[in-house]
């Protein structure tokens, strides 16, 4: 997986980099077929959000989260992106199952 990691209004530091690969990396353990990602970490006043675009095969799997603390929304991210990761992988084994089923019955 190729993770592109990018700050706005942040400098992306190697203590902050290497905490968003550790994080992601269970996202990986989960569904190993992510084509690329893109991972933006913003700071406003007062709040920080993080987001991130996942590039699975036939869709784009979109996430964000706002906190006071960068690394509780870098954490807030994980969770998030790992539940809709095995949603995404979930309805794609279902949908692969079905057609599997009709052909036998039919």
């Amino acid at each position: 997986m190729n993770l592109n990691i990018s700050g706005h209004h942040v400098e992306i530091t190697p203590a902050i980099k290497e905490y968003v690969v550790t994080k992601f990396a269970k996202v990986l353990r989960h569904f190993d077929h992510v084509i690329d990602s893109q991972v933006i970490l913003s700071r406003e006043p007062l709040k920080h959000s993080a987001e991130v675009t996942l590039r699975v095969p036939g869709k784009d799997i979109h996430c964000e989260v706002t906190d006071e603390n960068l690394y509780a929304a870098i954490d807030l991210l994980s969770d998030k992106t790992d539940r809709q990761v095995i949603k995404y992988k979930t309805k794609a084994s279902n949908h692969s199952n079905e057609s599997a089923k009709r052909m036998s019955i039919g």
